[in-house]
This record gives structure tokens, sequence and C-alpha cells, in this order.
């Protein structure tokens, strides 16, 4: 797969990728991201984590579904019992 170009961009490479990859692994908020990348230091507003998010986006998304392990037939389930009103309970 063809390297992503983050050229002409104001921000380095890792520091685009981690702002998406926090978009796209947690759900959250660009005004999230924006203080989440604050506390670490880097000054940047939630429109261009939007803009990044809208470039970069399906191409990092793709890039880490490639890195995920097929899916296996085997499921581990964890129960757990428990006693609710005389009765025992799975959960």
């Amino acid at each position: 797969m063809k390297p992503i170009s983050f050229s002409q961009h104001r921000f380095p490479a890792d520091v685009i990728r981690h702002a998406v990859r926090l978009y796209l692994r947690f759900s959250l908020c660009f005004r999230d991201i924006e203080e989440q990348m604050a506390r670490r230091g880097i000054e940047v507003r939630y429109e261009t984590i939007r803009c990044r998010a809208i470039n970069f986006g399906p191409l990092i998304a793709r890039r880490l579904k490639k890195r995920r392990g097929a899916p296996s037939l085997r499921w581990n389930l964890d129960e757990r019992v428990c006693w609710l009103g005389g009765k025992r309970m799975y959960l």
C-alpha cells in the first residue's frame, strides 16, 4: 500500500495520525481531541482536526482494519453466577 503523504501540512505526520486515530477509535468529538492535544502541548484547532479526519480518516481506517487479525470461530465468553431472590442467575 502506498504511504500516506502528509506534505504541505503544518503539523508533523505523527500528530495528524494521532488526532485522527483518537477520533476514529474512541468516537471523541473534535473539541475533546483539541483539549487532549493541548494537554500534550500541541496547539491545534478543532476545525483542523475535522479537516484532517475527513482527508485522512478513511485511509487510516483502512490500514487499521488490515492490521486487525481475522475473526476466529472461537469465542471467549465470561460467565458470572450470583444469587438473586434465592434463585441462581447467570450473567
